[in-house]
């Protein structure tokens, strides 16, 4: 446990225009799925406010500690990750699905929070790769 607790605290310690960077991002990313999930009635957080939660305070820190492994480990432990977090916010009532949504109708409702886990898993390779495209853009002027 002391070994993860120096690991995590060295992959967290991160330039603070980098965090904000992760933060800014991860936020509007959040917001627009949100948007897209009730827009075409698929799911939704209960509260909006819950972007805040997942994706700030929950994504942020699992994505820093992925950053710098290889594509298919940032996948792995981010799709065991998003599977606790999609399990708990559907058990938890703070997920709305709704009834008869286009993915109950090509997988089946059984999958739903399966389907959802797997797709949402790749938030944090292509979430890392593209803030640290936007952060060498931005701050890397050499």
């Amino acid at each position: 446990m002391k070994d993860f607790k120096s690991f995590a605290l060295q992959k967290l310690n991160v330039d603070k225009q980098l965090l904000l960077l992760y933060c800014v991002i991860y936020f509007l990313w959040g917001l627009g799925m949100n948007w897209f999930g009730a827009q075409v009635e698929i799911a939704k957080f209960t509260f909006w406010w819950q972007v805040i939660t997942c994706y700030i305070l929950y994504m942020v820190p699992i994505s820093l500690l992925l950053r710098g492994l290889p594509f298919h480990a940032q996948y792995a432990y981010g799709l065991v990750a998003m599977g606790i977090l999609e399990f708990s916010g559907y058990a938890l009532q703070t997920s709305y699905a709704f009834p008869n949504n286009i993915l109950d109708e090509l997988f089946n409702i059984r999958n739903f929070s399966l389907g959802m886990a797997l797709f949402f898993a790749l938030y944090f390779p292509l979430g890392n790769w593209g803030v640290n495209k936007i952060y060498s853009f931005i701050f890397d002027k050499k």
